[in-house]
């Protein structure tokens, strides 16, 4: 039986630590921990357009303080896939929550 001798203890701590490193990576990826949660994904609310109503008026209502509203209506037509000829009262439309 052959005796194997650690001539650089430093090398072999950081070897040793890199590879608990990297198998404890790989095991939390594979078993689904490191995936996002819920609470970072967009949330949305569904509307029912009345009349009268504008994409700019909700984007405003829905918008955060300091939010750029031009930003919001766009994303609202883009989820929506309409323009703002399109919009008309009794539709539905979904919306972006922000915190």
């Amino acid at each position: 039986m052959r005796k194997y001798r650690i001539k650089s203890k430093v090398r072999f701590t950081l070897f040793t630590v890199l590879a608990i490193i990297i198998l404890i990576t790989g095991f939390t990826t594979a078993l689904g921990y490191n995936t996002v949660s819920s609470s970072s994904r967009d949330q949305y609310v569904q509307l029912k357009v009345k009349s009268g109503d504008t994409i700019w008026n909700i984007a405003e209502e829905y918008a955060t303080p300091g939010t750029d509203v031009r930003k919001v209506v766009n994303y609202i037509y883009d989820l929506n896939e309409i323009s703002a000829d399109q919009l008309q009262a009794g539709q539905n439309i979904i919306v972006p929550i922000y915190d």
